[in-house]
């Protein structure tokens, strides 16, 4: 790997008197994995839009195959053969996933028509090559957070881009899904496409990348060969200390039941995509549901929180029936919820980050006099959540939607967990966060439950739900496919019932 092919020198970007990026370097060489390692904030997503076109450096010069480049927009960027996959999705809702994936570069047919057939063939021919499954006429807005990456990176190799940027690709990912990826890695750069991978996760870059450049707080802290480095070096460079591996389980009062949920059936694009599911969660404990993206997880949560109407069987909160409830009535018997998705359904990203963090009391004393906003109020809580949950930003007045999607989702925590709820809802609670973050927020959610509060955890991630929960359950098929004790289980026990495979309760033994 002796050509270079991106080269950035010296990159200086400021907002203001706030510097994003200070005098950074790296390079990319032909056939390369570059993984771009930083804490939320640090500056890697302002780095890769330069690169991509969608910022402009404010000092330093930019190289690609030797010849300094200006960008001034993503399609010049897509001119010289870069792509960019972004953390949130650039996808509109309302299209198909085929007519979001040719959007800006649809074939033309006999100078007037779309080519849609000639589209269509092609990109499931690249489907084929990839192992990329995607249902390209569905409408974007009906599928899975992680059928919608596997589009934003068709829509990558349908422009044959050849410096590929994955900004956190593998947040919403399933452990499958990761590993499907991260094969397509390496076949794009066994090709000689290069590609740069922002990621928190230390695992994939030992397993994947042949670099890793370390950024801290907008600097370069160091650049190494991978097989040289550990995970635990890689993440004392990134956050500035040791992390912790564990977290504390007090004994605590489990005996309460807080969420008791019956028979529950949920109907999903006219089919049940919850069936006949019991589960129940109690004081002082944290009851971790495990299973592969698309499974029934998202129904559960939404019927669960009041976001989405069931077909029959019962959902008690504390004692009392909440079936079909207002999502507000439910939030004030005491439910907090963190989902999945922090952008579409926990932040109003135009609103202030004081704004988001009031979004569940700001009708209510003090937050509301007489049916008027008390921003002296909001402003002051604003400040005090952002100094208790360290959330990075410059003040309580920025936009919450130009905050890092770490920062963002340290807000959706801060504000559910402060609202002292009985029972906390956290799904994927740290998708997309760097490793330091994952560690607080991991605390946060075990001081629920050491407070005695009731927790009901839904991770794609095995280490977390392994971690934090004090019984597991598994959902296949809009099913609870059996439940397990997490200090007596592995995650290849728990990959398998994932899978569908039954567990069972004496021996752990996977069986089918």
């Amino acid at each position: 790997m002796t050509e270079k092919v991106v080269e950035m020198r010296h990159i200086t970007k400021k907002f203001g008197q706030f510097k994003a990026n200070d005098d950074i370097s790296l390079s990319v060489h032909k056939g390369e994995i570059l993984a771009l390692l930083g804490e939320n904030g640090a500056g890697k997503s302002t780095l890769m839009g330069m690169l991509s076109g969608l910022l402009e450096t404010t000092s330093g010069e930019i190289l690609i195959n030797g010849k300094e480049v200006k960008m001034k927009n993503p399609r010049e960027a897509k001119d010289y053969g870069i792509g960019m996959v972004h953390q949130h999705f650039m996808l509109i809702p309302a299209f198909t996933v085929l007519e979001n994936i040719i959007l800006g570069d649809e074939p033309i047919k006999r100078g007037v028509r779309i080519d849609y057939s000639g589209a269509e063939k092609r990109i499931k021919e690249l489907s084929a090559r990839y192992q990329l499954d995607i249902d390209i006429h569905a409408k974007v807005r009906d599928i899975t957070v992680g059928m919608q990456q596997r589009v934003e990176i068709m829509k990558a190799l349908y422009r044959e881009a050849n410096i590929f940027i994955f900004d956190e690709p593998t947040a919403a990912l399933t452990p499958q899904e990761i590993d499907q990826l991260m094969k397509i890695f390496r076949a794009l750069a066994d090709e000689g496409k290069s590609i740069i991978f922002i990621t928190h996760k230390l695992k994939e870059i030992k397993e994947t990348a042949d670099r890793c450049v370390v950024i801290r707080n907008g600097r370069v802290i160091d650049t190494v060969e991978v097989k040289d480095a550990t995970e635990e070096h890689l993440a004392e460079m990134m956050v500035g200390r040791k992390l912790r591996n564990s977290v504390e389980k007090k004994q605590v009062d489990q005996d309460k039941l807080v969420l008791d949920v019956k028979k529950l059936n949920v109907e999903k694009n006219g089919w049940l995509g919850v069936k006949n599911l019991d589960i129940q969660v109690h004081t002082g404990e944290i009851v971790g549901v495990a299973g592969i993206d698309g499974n029934g997880q998202t129904e559960l949560i939404e019927a669960i929180t009041g976001m989405r109407k069931i077909k029959s069987g019962s959902i008690e909160i504390k004692g009392k029936h909440y079936e079909n409830k207002p999502v507000r009535q439910i939030t004030e018997a005491g439910v907090g919820y963190i989902p999945e998705d922090r952008q579409t359904v926990g932040l109003i990203l135009p609103l202030t980050l004081a704004e988001n963090l009031s979004l569940k009391n700001y009708y209510q004393k003090p937050a509301n006099k007489s049916g008027v906003l008390n921003y002296q109020y909001i402003n002051e809580h604003g400040r005090q959540l952002i100094s208790d949950y360290d959330i990075r930003s410059q003040n309580e007045q920025v936009a919450v939607g130009s905050l890092s999607g770490g920062n963002q989702q340290k807000v959706v925590v801060a504000r559910e967990i402060a609202s002292d709820p009985d029972l906390l809802i956290a799904a994927n609670p740290t998708r997309g966060v760097d490793v330091g973050a994952i560690e607080y927020i991991h605390e946060m959610i075990n001081n629920e439950r050491n407070s005695g509060k009731a927790v009901l955890l839904v991770s794609f991630e095995l280490d977390e739900i392994l971690k934090l929960s004090d019984r597991i359950v598994v959902m296949h098929a809009g099913e609870i496919v059996g439940e397990i004790d997490p200090k007596a289980t592995s995650a290849q026990e728990l990959g398998l019932m994932m899978a569908g495979k039954k567990v069972q309760a004496n021996t752990q033994e996977a069986v089918k």
